[in-house]
């Protein structure tokens, strides 16, 4: 298995809740914010994808909380691709304090969807395959 990427993010002021917690939809954003940074570092660009008329979906997010993040602190965000057989795959994620500690888990269930036919294409990683320059970044 490749090594997850990673890119370290600052938690914003404006990022935190009532509590001084970072706000739970936050941690999704910072979740999504890799998958596509992931795809990007593999040399597939967001307009790339679009335009061959397909797009990733997520279909089903499982988020465990473990710590709790607060302004100023500094994590690092995993993305690792999980690929299998049919129509969908998954992402498997953590995002950890830069001391090591981890503060959330996120899992991710998603396909490869043909925004014309509105259809889940039947083989993803291999149409992600054909179109990255460095697929070992997503696993393939």
């Amino acid at each position: 298995m490749t090594e997850p990427f990673t890119l370290r993010i600052v938690v914003r002021g404006y990022e935190l809740d009532t509590q001084g917690h970072l706000n739970q939809a936050v941690y999704l954003q910072y979740c999504e914010h890799l998958r596509w940074e992931s795809m990007r570092a593999a040399g597939i660009s967001q307009a790339a994808l679009i335009d061959t008329g397909v797009g990733p979906a997520a279909l089903e997010q499982t988020m465990r909380f473990h710590r709790e993040l607060r302004g100023g602190d500094e994590v690092d965000v995993t993305c690792s691709w999980v690929w299998g057989e049919g129509k969908t795959f998954r992402m498997e994620q953590e995002i950890r304090r830069a001391d090591g500690v981890l503060a959330c888990e996120v899992s991710c269930v998603a396909g490869l969807l043909d925004l014309e036919k509105r259809k889940l294409l039947p083989n993803p990683a291999e149409y992600f395959a054909k179109l990255a320059e460095h697929p070992e970044i997503m696993g393939l």
